[in-house]
Order: C-alpha cells, then structure tokens, then sequence
C-alpha cells in the first residue's frame, strides 16, 4: 500500500494549525500594543497645508516632511491678475495631488483636486499659478533617506492665500 502514506501526509497538512499570538519584533519596525503588533508606516497619503506665500526658501536639503512641505511652497507666488476672493470667503485654497521620485522630481503632472474662493477665469489664474509653482520647485532637494521614504507616494499639498485687507 504505498498510497497510504501519501494519503496520511495530505490529511495532516490540511488539519487546522495550531493558532500563535504574533509576537512582533521591533528590529522590523513593529510596535508592541495591547492586542498585538501592527506595522508602523508612513499614511498612503502625504498631506499638509501651508499658508503662502512662505517667506524663504531652504537652504539645504529637507530630510523631514516638515522640511518638505515648506520647500515645495516656497515657489509659490501671487498669481498676477488673482483679485480677492469670492464674496463670504476670506482666502484662496488650493490643493494639488502629486507623488515624488527618490530625487525629487515629479511622477507624472500634478492634479488640482480641490480650489475654493475663485470662479471662472479666477481659478484658471490660481490653478496655473499652483501648477507654475510646483514646476519651479521640482526637483525638490531632499536627501536620500527622505527620497527613499516618500518615493511614489501621493502627495496632498494645500496652498492657503490671505490675501492683505
């Protein structure tokens, strides 16, 4: 009967597995809570909002997201011809979608998801003025730890705009 060991092999290794609370090890970057081990990361998306115009550039290469944000902002101008904001809004939002290579350079044209305070020509202003901007900072000056944690991820950047009473 040489099937039958065959037979017993295949009956054991479909048999229900002894179930183990998972011990998770911080040398791979998991944290110890009550109920077990989750991994830490960075959220799917990498959101901020800046108040612009920001007053000065970064002078060397950001190694944080803090860093980050502010650098991409700096380029960012008051589009000539932008007026004040609709009537009941006091500033100008923007945000634009984008993701980053390890050296800093955009994947692909940035998206506009989102504008408030503008209408009509107002907006194709605001929207080419972000685009601009965006394309001025690129490629970002970031160091290679941060050029490795943040490549290919979304990017949300909100740009806020009070404009002076």
């Amino acid at each position: 009967m040489p099937g039958w060991r065959a037979a017993v092999i295949l009956l054991v290794s479909l048999g229900p597995a002894a179930a183990a609370p998972y011990e998770g090890s911080p040398f791979y970057g998991y944290a110890f809570e009550p109920g077990g081990g989750y991994p830490l990361s960075l959220p799917q998306t990498l959101r901020a909002t800046i108040a612009v115009p920001v007053s000065r550039m970064a002078t060397r290469p950001a190694d944080t997201l803090a860093e980050l944000y502010p650098a991409l902002a700096a380029c960012w101008q008051v589009p000539a011809g932008l007026g004040r904001p609709n009537a009941g809004a006091d500033n100008f939002e923007i945000t634009t979608r984008f993701a980053l290579r390890r050296d800093g350079s955009l994947i692909g044209p940035p998206r506009i998801t989102y504008a408030a305070g503008v209408a009509g020509d107002q907006r194709k202003t605001l929207v080419r003025g972000t685009l601009d901007a965006l394309s001025r900072c690129t490629p970002a000056h970031i160091t290679a730890g941060l050029g490795r944690a943040i490549a290919g991820r979304p990017v949300a950047l909100r740009f806020v705009y009070r404009p002076p009473a």
